[in-house]
């Protein structure tokens, strides 16, 4: 049995029973869940046994009998709305959460988000709101850059279906500087980083374990289309080990490799305060520079910090990175030059 694929079927079997006012027949329910799974095969047992595991997992599902037989359907506890409380304290780490997925406007998980938002407003008792009204003012929310992902609602549900479905995805995808290309994912995760959207999905015509699974990046999906072909996901996929040290979205195979970079006394202080690194470390040489030290997967988790700082960051080893650094600062200076 592949991963999840109890969990997809009996989620498959809610939203199967959520459009129909009087039920299913076990049969008719086997039908629409093979169908709209793509199951080449599932025994009326099983799905039996996740209609019981649904009901002894608290989800009110009705069975009674009928001139059609046997009829499943949702109770009406079901479809009540669970009524919840809250404090002013916890509808402001709400509103605050819900302003950081701001990137997920447009998409169906920011619908959702606006839609239980607004459902909060409508039950949350008058007094509570205006507590919250008013010391909500004392927090905000800034520096986050505007970007959304609604022209890309339907490229998103697709790679959400495939996850969930374990399906091939052809997609049609720009890599950075090269030609928009017709390829085949096996999608596994959606990543949002820094206010962007990236998939770990592995290139289905790669047959190499190490290189196959890679990042993707969402804003650079032109197409996508589920096949009626599916793929077993790897068991062993650890997206924690996956990533390693990198603090970005960018993994290296390579090993992980110490920075050494020299900073000023005022770039030493910015680096406590917004730290590079969760294992870095920071030692002071002199009443002017500072050395931090810091290991890396990936030259882009630490070149555009470098870069940022100007003269208040010098990049001392490795000796390689150095000389990257360098010639990016001698094509800068002709660029600004010419």
């Amino acid at each position: 049995m592949a991963r999840n694929e109890q969990l997809i079927r009996q989620h498959k079997v809610l939203q199967v029973l959520e459009r129909v006012r009087y039920g299913k027949t076990l049969q008719e329910l086997h039908d629409d869940v093979t169908e709209e799974l793509g199951l080449q095969s599932l025994h009326t047992r099983t799905l039996r046994r996740d209609l019981e595991a649904l009901q002894a997992a608290g989800f009110d599902v009705d069975v009674h009998e009928s001139p059609r037989g046997k009829i499943w359907k949702l109770g009406p506890m079901a479809k009540t709305a669970t009524h919840i409380s809250f404090s002013a304290t916890e509808l402001i780490a709400l509103a605050l959460g819900r302003e950081l997925m701001h990137p997920l406007a447009g998409t169906q998980f920011g619908s959702g988000i606006d839609s239980f938002w607004k459902k909060v407003r409508e039950e949350v008792p008058s007094t509570v709101l205006s507590h919250y009204e008013k010391y909500r003012k004392t927090f905000r929310v800034q520096g986050l850059p505007i970007k959304s992902y609604e022209s890309k609602q339907g490229i998103i549900k697709t790679i959400n279906r495939g996850i969930l479905e374990h399906r091939i995805i052809e997609v049609i995808y720009k890599s950075e500087g090269k030609e928009a290309k017709t390829r085949k994912i096996e999608p596994l995760e959606v990543i949002l980083f820094r206010s962007s959207l990236y998939t770990i999905a592995a290139a289905h015509e790669d047959t190499d374990e190490k290189s196959r699974i890679r990042v993707w990046k969402l804003d650079r999906f032109e197409k996508a289309t589920l096949l009626d072909d599916y793929f077993k996901p790897p068991e062993d996929l650890d997206v924690d080990e996956f990533f390693g040290s990198s603090q970005t979205i960018f993994r290296s195979d390579e090993a992980e490799v110490e920075y050494k970079v020299r900073l000023s006394e005022k770039a030493a202080v910015w680096a406590a305060e917004e730290p590079w690194h969760p294992e870095q470390k920071l030692e002071q040489q002199s009443d002017m520079h500072f050395l931090l030290t810091i290991p890396a997967g990936h030259e882009r988790d630490i070149y555009p910090k470098v870069l940022s700082l100007g003269d208040d960051a010098e990049l001392i080893s490795p000796e390689e990175a150095r000389k990257d650094i360098v010639e990016m600062i001698n094509d800068m200076a002709k660029a600004y030059k010419d």
